[in-house]
This record gives structure tokens, sequence and C-alpha cells, in this order.
């Protein structure tokens, strides 16, 4: 039976972590393929790394093409659960079992072959997963209007972001190296699958009770609401800022395996690496959030850029440090990661709503679609990126053997894991500062977007 509609600034903490668990699967989805697909496609098939860059990349880049298409069929779906839940479920399925086939590459005795199967069903996966982060994205600016409460829902969600981050990237490489070969990436496939799963099912289940938004869909062709969306000022400034850090954390991502293995060359450096890098974010993800309600989020996503950007920096001095300065800086890096995943993540939904307010329409779908294809490039030129700088090093690739690495490429993977993601984040600064939208003008237009839809 339907139950009133809850005062629009409060939102049921079951709610909260319904929304936050879908960050379970796109965590996991958006870290192990960053962590492990470069390293397994260059040391375990033998692809060169120009070649394995280009792999990892053109899925994602299909996914540039995809996110706003996707958007634009869930701001269009009709459904009694609204036009985003059914989509996290079917989506959500079908991005598991193509994600646990992505490692699964029989022996072919044909690198191209390999390289091909790894290809195919990276883009399946890609696909799956546009139509399930869309309208994931989405849901915070339709089922509340409330300027803080969304920055408390972005907390849950990245806090839960954090943990499966963690969970995700220490345990996929080390079932890897317990079981090893290529067995150790199809078993860590089918774990991480298993992952995905409980958060998409989770995701689901829990938004159940959420209010539905009662805005109609955006009005036009969808080229047309691309232009408008590519109008508002704010969102562009916010969407680039978070674009030019996704590829420095794609980068960063990339280099992990790389930099355990060649250049600090101690047994679980890669789960230690990860450890210190999420760790931190799960204690203070609410300090960050607490922080952003005092001093207002554009100033604490500046606060927390500067974070990562000084940790970065730091890592520069891994080949003549020891590794624990690695460890404190990579640390670092996670306490400025947090804050820069709360803030953008809490600012998006402003600026969707503000539209909605404006017009009457629905576009939050477009807007998130939008934006998951900027950051979804970003993520996915960070892979390529770094795999650049290994080539223009001299990396070598391998089939599965021990290869001492030349000096050159070593030094690329240091510079490619810390110089040149600190640069990018310092660099992202340049579009932040120039963010408009606070409490005060996103709270005069919420009064027009408050969700009019049941909790079920």
């Amino acid at each position: 039976m339907d139950q009133p509609a809850r005062s629009a600034t409060t939102l049921p903490r079951g709610v909260r972590f319904g929304y936050g668990s879908g960050s379970v699967a796109t965590g996991a989805f958006g870290t192990v393929p960053g962590l492990m697909l470069l390293p397994y496609l260059t040391d375990e098939l033998g692809i060169a790394a120009l070649w394995a860059g280009l792999i990892v990349f053109l899925p994602k880049a299909w996914d540039v093409v995809l996110n706003p298409i996707a958007g634009r069929i869930s701001d269009r779906t009709e459904h009694p659960d609204g036009p985003r839940r059914p989509w996290l479920i079917k989506a959500g399925v079908m991005l598991a079992g193509a994600f646990a086939l992505i490692f699964a590459a029989p022996d072919m005795g044909s690198r191209v072959g390999e390289a091909a199967w790894v290809l195919l069903f990276f883009v399946l996966a890609a696909t799956a997963y546009a139509f399930f982060q869309v309208p994931y994205v989405a849901m915070p600016a339709e089922i509340t209007s409330s300027y803080d409460e969304r920055t408390r829902l972005m907390t849950w969600r990245v806090a839960i972001l954090a943990f499966t981050i963690m969970l995700a990237g220490a345990t996929a490489p080390v079932i890897r190296d317990a079981v090893g070969g290529r067995d150790g990436y199809r078993v860590m496939g089918v774990a991480m699958a298993c992952i995905i799963g409980i958060g998409v099912v989770s995701a689901w289940w829990g938004t159940r009770r959420a209010p539905v938004g009662a805005v109609a869909a955006g009005a036009g062709s969808l080229k047309e609401q691309l232009r408008v969306v590519a109008t508002a000022r704010d969102f562009r400034l916010l969407l680039t800022t978070f674009v030019v850090q996704a590829l420095a954390t794609g980068c960063m991502l990339a280099g992990v395996d790389y930099m355990a293995g060649d250049v600090l060359d101690r047994p679980g450096a890669a789960t230690i690496l990860f450890v210190c890098f999420v760790g931190p974010a799960l204690l203070l993800t609410p300090a960050w959030s607490a922080l952003g309600t005092r001093i207002g989020k554009k100033q604490g996503y500046v606060a927390a850029s500067l974070v990562l950007a000084a940790g970065a920096l730091l890592a520069v001095l891994a080949r003549q440090t020891p590794p624990a300065v690695v460890f404190a800086a990579t640390a670092l890096v996670g306490v400025g990661y947090a804050g820069c995943q709360v803030f953008p993540m809490a600012m998006l939904p402003d600026a969707a709503a503000i539209d909605s307010a404006r017009t009457g329409e629905n576009r939050a779908g477009v807007y998130t679609g939008v934006w998951t294809a900027g950051e979804t490039l970003g993520l996915a030129l960070g892979p390529a990126v770094f795999a650049l700088v290994l080539a223009m090093g001299g990396y070598v690739s391998s089939t599965g053997g021990s290869v001492t690495q030349p000096d050159s490429a070593l030094s690329a993977i240091t510079l490619g894991f810390s110089l040149l993601p600190a640069a990018l984040v310092l660099t992202s600064l340049v579009w932040l500062r120039r963010y408009s939208l606070d409490e005060s003008v996103v709270d005069a237009a919420g009064t027009a977007a408050v969700p009019t839809g049941d909790i079920r």
C-alpha cells in the first residue's frame, strides 16, 4: 500500500544505504579493469603496451557515445518503479556476466584472437555498465530536492564506494596470485562478478521505497537536449574539472600493479597500496561531508583536490626512498580522493535539479549521461595515457615470465603514477574556480523540484 510522501529534505536511512550500495557495482567495475586489465594484457597475454592500451580504451570510448543515449532512454522509461530502477537490475545482471568473461580468455595460441576476446566482452560489459550507471547517477536529483540531503546521500555512496575499492582492489591481486597464471585471472574475474551482482541487487531492492519524481521527460531530440545541457555553464565547468581528475585517477590506477611489482619490488605491495589509498577514504568521507556543510561544496572540492595532488607529488620519490614513503603518499592521495568523489557527485544533482525547476522537464538522465560519458572518457584515457608512457619508457611485455625492466621503464612507471596525475589535478582547478552554484541558488530553485511521487 502506498504511504504518504516524506519530507523532501529527509530520506530514510534504508534508502540512503540502498542507494549507496550501488557503488559496490560501480566501484568494482571502475577499479578492477583499471587495475588488472592492462597487466593482464601485457604480462599474461603478451600484448604490446600500445595495443593493450588501445584495447582498454576502445570500450570506454564506446561508452562515451552510449551514455547520453542511455540517459535519454531512462528519462523516457515509464514504469511503476520509476524511470531508473528497472535499468538497475536489467543492465546490472548483464554487467556481472560480461565482466567474468573479460578475464576468461581461452588459450587460443593466437595473441590476436585472445585480444579480440577481451575486447568483445569488455565492450559488452561497458554497454551494460552505461545502462546501469547512468540511471543510477540520475536518481539523487529526483528523490530529494535538498542541497544538504544530496551531500548526505553522496556520503553514503562514497563511503561504500571507498570500501568496495579497497575490497576489490586489495583482493583481486591476492586472488590472482594465489591461484596463479591465467586461471588466477579467471577465478578473480568470477569473484569480482559476484561482488558486482551483490551491489546490483542491493541497489535495486534498497531503493524500492525511494520517492519518484514527477517531472516530465524533456521534449525534443537527443541532439536538442544535449544542446540545452551544453548551455549550462556551471555544469560544463564541473564536468571538465571531474573529467580531468578522472584522467589523473585512471593513470594512478593503471600504475598500481607496475609500481608494486617493478618499482617497489615487494611482495604484496599492490594490496598495501590499495589499503593505504582507500583506508583513509573510509574514515574521512564523513569528515569531508561535514566540511562541505561548513564551508560549501566548491571550497571543499578545492581542498580535497589540493590534498590529492600533494600525495601524488610525494610519490615521485618512489625510487629514492623506502616503500613506506610511497605508502604514506598513497594514503594522502586517498584522503583527497574521498573528497574529490563526495563533492562533485553532490554538485551534479544540483545542476540537473535547477534545470528541471526552470523548465519543468526532466533531463536528469541526459545530464548524468553526459557526466558519466565524461567520467568514462577520463578513466579510459588514464590507462591509455599510462600505456603510452610505458611504451615511451621502453617497457618490455611478457607472457607470464619474469622480465627485468630497463631503468627508463622504471622512471616512466614512477612519473606516470605521480607527477603526471598531480599536474592534471592542479590543472583541473582552473575550471573549478569559475563554478558559481551555491546553497542559496540551489535552495531557491528547490521548491520547484520537490519530488511529488509516493514512497512505496
